[in-house]
């Protein structure tokens, strides 16, 4: 399980980023390779929407994974040798 959530948490943070990097700031930077200045694929205000909602998404997602491997470490340091070793024997009692 807690190697599934690892491989969730790696891919969202690449999405994440990439989601970040393709939206168009102040001055439209690499979202503008991609979209065309005027953004007419996702409409006017589209793209804006689109990524931002998509951005919102993926840091939930991100956030949650967090609290999932967060989890698993907190339970995998609370596990001790002592809960782990065999039962020590009894040592056989002599009829004197």
């Amino acid at each position: 399980m807690q190697t599934g959530i690892l491989v969730i948490h790696y891919l969202v943070c690449a999405l994440l980023v990439l989601v970040i990097l393709l939206q168009s700031g102040k001055g439209a930077e690499i979202g503008a390779v991609f979209s065309g200045s005027s953004q007419t694929i996702f409409g006017g205000r589209g793209p804006a929407t689109f990524f931002q909602k998509l951005t919102v998404g993926l840091a939930l997602v991100f956030l949650c994974t967090s609290i999932g491997l967060a989890y698993y470490a907190k339970v995998a340091t609370q596990r001790t040798v002592i809960e782990e070793a065999p039962a020590p024997e009894q040592p056989a009692e002599s009829g004197r």
